[in-house]
C-alpha cells in the first residue's frame, strides 16, 4: 500500500520481530528488563547479537535468532535486517558513558532505525514504555519515507536528463 508518492505503509503483524542489543556494561541492566518482561516478549519473535543472545536465551528460555557480536559486525548485520524488513523494533541498551571503538556501527544503527522508522528503546523506561503499548499486541501501520523513489524524482529534475533516465532502477 502506498501512501503517496514518496511514502511507503509497512504492515507490523500482532507479533513483533525485537532484536535486544546490550554493551557490555550495559548487559546485566537488559538481562533484568528481560527478565521483568518475559511474558511480553514470549509472544515476539526474539533477536539479539552473540553473547547477549546466549545470555537471554539461558535467561529466558525462549528462542533468540542470534547475530553476530557487535564489534564483530551484528550491528551491521541488524541494519542490513531493517533494510530488507525483516525487524519491527530495537531493544538497545548501549553505555553512553564508554568509548567503543564500534561506536560509527552504533551510530549507523540508530541512523537505519530513524530512517525506516522503526521503534528505538535506548534505556530502560524507553523499553518499559514501548514493550507495554497495546500497539505491541496488534497490528500497527508504519510510515516509512521512499527515500529511492525521491531520490530518483532529484535525478530525473537533474540538467541532462535524459542520459540518466536511461538507466534502470535497481
Amino acid at each position: 500500500m502506498k501512501a503517496d508518492d514518496h511514502m511507503n505503509v509497512v504492515t507490523m503483524k500482532n507479533s513483533k520481530r525485537i532484536v535486544l542489543v546490550a554493551h557490555d556494561n550495559m548487559k546485566k541492566a537488559l538481562l533484568e528488563w528481560a527478565r521483568y518482561n518475559k511474558d511480553l516478549l514470549a509472544r515476539h519473535e526474539l533477536y539479539a547479537t552473540g553473547s547477549t543472545g546466549s545470555l537471554l536465551s539461558a535467561a529466558l528460555g525462549v528462542e533468540i535468532r542470534c547475530f553476530k557480536s557487535g564489534p564483530l559486525g551484528g550491528d551491521q548485520q541488524i541494519g542490513a535486517k531493517i533494510a530488507e524488513g525483516g525487524l519491527d523494533m530495537v531493544v538497545f541498551f548501549w553505555d553512553p558513558l564508554e568509548p567503543h571503538p564500534h561506536d560509527v556501527d552504533v551510530k549507523a544503527l540508530l541512523r537505519i532505525a530513524v530512517v525506516y522508522n522503526i521503534p528505538i528503546a535506548c534505556n530502560r523506561a524507553s523499553a518499559d514504555f514501548v514493550i507495554s503499548s497495546h500497539l505491541m499486541q496488534e497490528p500497527y501501520e508504519r510510515m516509512v519515507e521512499d527515500f529511492e523513489a525521491m531520490q530518483r524524482q532529484r535525478i530525473a529534475s537533474l540538467p541532462g536528463r535524459s542520459i540518466i533516465s536511461m538507466i534502470p532502477a535497481c
